[in-house]
């Protein structure tokens, strides 16, 4: 998808680690985040180290919230006390190009151009840097340079601006990011310098996520391996680097097979893409030449229905994550276009000018699947583009995807998969209709519902969808699966509207699973009310008022050794399988562990996450509720979310369920609250506790534990009771429940 840009001066200003004047590094600022990559810690530490040291380096720039600290002065500091013996070189690097005049786009093309000259002619690269001084280094590089990107990327390559002039100012850097290839590679260097400026600038760029985009390049090659991929809005790269990945992989399947007596492997697939932002095109058309070593690499700077770069070209496969909702997409300037085979799209209908566009660029029999606004199925402006597409066999299918699958993450897009008249194409079109959000969501019976890219059960919606396209493809037609997938006559869905949103053509499942399912919740919850039953507690008398405890505070508790207090943060994952993260969500629900720990930024090590025990008393700190949750053995292992303080008690001196049930007192809550104007926080460490010997201490929380039993199961009974009635609705509805 195109990623907007700025200009350099807001490129600088958006990232959240360096910023600074000096190529070299010597003038550069460094900001919290940045020293905490620096030292491989979290920026809390950092937080901790200013409060704790009083030699830490003063600020030097930035603001009161994000004060700026001289790397210099920094850098000295921490290798005294320790924690750093040098800055890393992808660190070191990365610093000239956030400082960097130009800006850290520009600095980042002239590094990605040094890289894959080192890359491609190493030795050329080794003699340079060891016999030149800056003044020649500069002078001799544009022209090696230039020679290297137009072999490995075309005469048009886009990368310019490489001139002696731009270079005289990156001499430091040009040896740098040199240096950084012979000890690192090139391609994994310029795929973290350009995955630190991406994730710095998330404002500017949307990006296709790798699982959509897998799945777009899977969905592509199901007929066969593309020898030519175009993607007209290639944005970043990432739709050609996943078709790239997936010919590798078939390759190496290929190769496993001639072993064994199969066919030889195939060519890698030549690589075409097209940004309308020069600097974003430079970028890519680096990264792709130096992912894809022998793959024809030829991407363009240009406006593309505007100014088409690839007018002759006939691929094998389009991969497409349009611009959505583009107003000024050329439609007075284009009337009379002839990549308008199927209509002239309205001016609200920018993606089905992009679909045409697509297929236009396509051979006869070539697929492409772009990633669509689930709009672009039922508005009306666009239903005769969209009834033509069906008339001539040209959308083969709309796959619905679940919502968080890729931005916008509130809304669940579609993947159109379309294949250009002229191959194979059906005498009597259909149209295959899937929806994979029901597939999607991890949930178990009588569990609050899934849902969100955190919770994306994303090899389940991958299967989904193949398993539909490639059974569709090769038959013609499908089995019927209510809910998830349906083959359509193309007439059948030619009313005045044309909807083709999978939804409203796919009849409903069976109701809660069937009736049998329904019959299971009723006896689960007949059980779960007659346990609520027995649990309820009794109705006691008042006692007496008696002389007020003596009180404690957890503060005080945590300063005494008797707990131990640690806040929950985001954590990173640094292992596939990481453990669930416990969400404040989660903690006031009742709930299973539900969200995932997030990747680490690029080129940044994981952080420790906080890991809860049996035992431990979590306690949200947001929202102004009485909660605490003592830790079962289910819950333990798993991650401490954010907005979530832990208190470990020492159970020699403390009773958790005696811990956790004062904590939840109202009054306490109340005392220990502070109020903005849109939020409640709870400062735990005020929370008050009575001092009470530990006998008392467990006999109390004998009866909090049972209070916490009886509203588990309240909790339960009205989850069951709220799927068993919406079942019996459902069921009665479509006529799988008599009513009798």
């Amino acid at each position: 998808m195109p990623e907007k840009a700025t200009d350099d001066s807001a490129d600088r200003g958006a990232t959240d680690t360096l910023a600074g004047s000096g190529a070299d590094g010597r003038s550069t600022e460094v900001t919290a985040a940045g020293i905490a990559r620096l030292a491989g810690v979290g920026r809390a530490a950092v937080s901790n180290w200013r409060r704790r040291h009083a030699d830490f380096p003063k600020p030097v720039g930035g603001t009161e919230t994000s004060p700026a600290f001289a790397l210099h002065d920094v850098e000295q500091w921490l290798r005294d006390q320790g924690k750093i013996a040098e800055v890393p070189a992808r660190e070191r690097v990365w610093q000239q190009l956030v400082g960097h005049p130009a800006g850290a786009a520009a600095a980042l093309r002239q590094a990605g151009a040094v890289l894959l000259l080192v890359h491609e002619r190493p030795a050329a690269w080794r003699q340079l840097r060891a016999a030149a001084d800056d003044a020649e280094l500069t002078g001799v590089l544009p022209a090696m340079l230039e020679s290297v990107l137009a072999a490995r990327l075309g005469p048009e390559h886009p990368v310019r601006g490489l001139t002696r002039a731009a270079l005289a100012r990156s001499a430091a850097l040009v040896r740098a990011a040199g240096d950084l290839a012979t000890s690192d590679g090139a391609a994994a260097a310029y795929a973290f310098l350009l995955g630190r400026h991406l994730d710095a600038n998330p404002r500017q760029y949307t990006l296709t996520p790798p699982g959509p985009a897998a799945l777009m390049a899977e969905l592509a090659a199901c007929d066969g391996p593309s020898a030519t991929v175009l993607d007209p809005a290639c944005g970043a790269g990432g739709l050609l680097a996943a078709a790239r990945e997936h010919a590798a992989r078939e390759r190496a399947a290929g190769d496993t097979a001639a072993d064994t007596g199969g066919g030889p492997d195939a060519a890698p697939p030549a690589l075409h893409g097209q940004e309308v932002d020069p600097d974003l095109a430079a970028l890519t058309a680096l990264r792709l030449a130096l992912e894809a070593p022998g793959a024809a690499i030829r991407v363009r700077a240009a406006d593309t229905l505007r100014a088409d770069a690839f007018p002759q070209l006939a691929a094998d496969a389009v991969l497409l994550h349009p611009p959505f909702n583009e107003r000024n997409w050329g439609h007075d300037e284009l009337a009379y276009d002839p990549r308008w085979e199927y209509g002239f799209p309205a001016r609200t209908e920018s993606e089905l000018a992009w679909v045409q566009h697509a297929l236009a660029r396509l051979r006869p029999g070539g697929t492409a699947v772009l990633l669509m606004p689930p709009a672009a199925a039922s508005r009306r402006s666009g239903r005769r583009i969209r009834a033509d597409l069906l008339r001539r066999g040209a959308l083969r299918a709309v796959i619905a995807l679940p919502a968080g699958a890729a931005p916008p993450h509130n809304i669940p897009l579609h993947l159109w998969v379309l294949r250009k008249p002229g191959g194979a194409t059906p005498p009597v079109p259909h149209l295959l209709v899937v929806d994979t959000a029901a597939a999607a969501a991890k949930s178990e019976p009588g569990a609050a519902p899934a849902g969100g890219r955190d919770k994306l059960d994303w090899q389940t919606v991958r299967a989904t969808a193949l398993d539909a396209w490639r059974d569709f493809d090769r038959d013609g037609g499908i089995e019927e699966v209510p809910g998830v997938r349906r083959s359509l006559a193309a007439i059948d869905l030619l009313g005045d509207d044309v909807d083709l949103a999978p939804a409203r053509h796919l009849p409903p499942p069976a109701a809660a699973g069937g009736p049998a399912e329904l019959a299971k919740v009723h006896d689960r919850l007949t059980a779960t009310l007659a346990r609520t039953t027995a649990l309820t507690p009794d109705a006691t008398a008042p006692r007496p008022p008696a002389a007020r405890w003596p009180l404690t505070t957890v503060g005080e508790l945590a300063r005494s050794g008797a707990l131990l207090l640690r806040a929950g943060g985001p954590g990173t994952a640094g292992l596939e399988g990481g453990p669930a993260v416990l969400t404040d969500h989660d903690v006031i629900g009742g709930l299973a562990p539900s969200g995932t720990l997030p990747e680490p930024p690029t080129g940044t090590p994981p952080e420790e996450p906080v890991l809860v025990q049996e035992g431990d008393v979590v306690v949200p700190v947001l929202g102004g509720g009485a909660t605490a949750r003592v830790v079962d053995e289910a819950t333990a292992g798993a991650a401490l979310g954010r907005n979530l303080t832990l208190l470990r008690p020492d159970t020699a001196a403390l009773d958790p369920w005696f811990l956790a049930g004062f904590l939840r007192g109202t009054a306490n809550n109340r005392q220990a609250s502070s109020y903005a104007s849109t939020a409640t926080r709870l400062d735990v460490r005020r929370l008050q506790l009575p001092r009470l010997p530990l006998v008392e201490q467990r006999r109390y929380g004998g009866r909090f534990a049972d209070l916490a039993a009886f509203e588990t199961a309240l909790r339960l009974a009205s989850r069951l009771g709220e799927q068993l009635v919406q079942g019996l609705h459902d069921g009665l509805t479509d006529g799988s429940v008599a009513p009798d």
